[in-house]
């Protein structure tokens, strides 16, 4: 399952080896200034948006991989039914990234309060 760190001013996305692979991509790193914003979310595959192009995609199992749409591009490292967070970036390559967590509320607080959000 993918994780979030908090380190020197970015949040990095550390893909397991697998969502490396489902996802054709390696590890995601934005500055924390560029974060708008960072909420947990019950469904996380509610929140997915365009088309997967590249990825991996099973509906309501795993969507790892890149959205993309007329809003720009998403990341998304979405696995099962649990709980995810969902950050918004400004003036980066993603506009968000989607993901399944453990303690999404945890994670969702801690990336908000690195960003000076809230």
């Amino acid at each position: 399952m993918a994780e979030l760190a908090l380190h020197d001013g970015t949040v990095t996305l550390h893909l397991s080896r697998l969502e490396h692979v489902e996802g054709f991509r390696g590890d995601l790193s934005a500055p924390l200034s560029s974060v708008t914003a960072a909420r947990a979310v019950t469904d996380p595959w509610s929140e997915l948006r365009g088309i997967r192009a590249p990825g991996t995609g099973v509906p309501g199992v795993v969507a790892v991989g890149t959205r993309r749409g007329s809003f720009g591009k998403d990341f998304a490292a979405v696995h099962g039914k649990v709980p995810g967070v969902v950050v918004e970036f400004a003036d980066q390559e993603f506009a968000r990234w989607v993901l399944t967590v453990d303690d999404a509320e945890a994670v969702a607080a801690s990336v908000a309060g690195a960003a000076g959000l809230g």
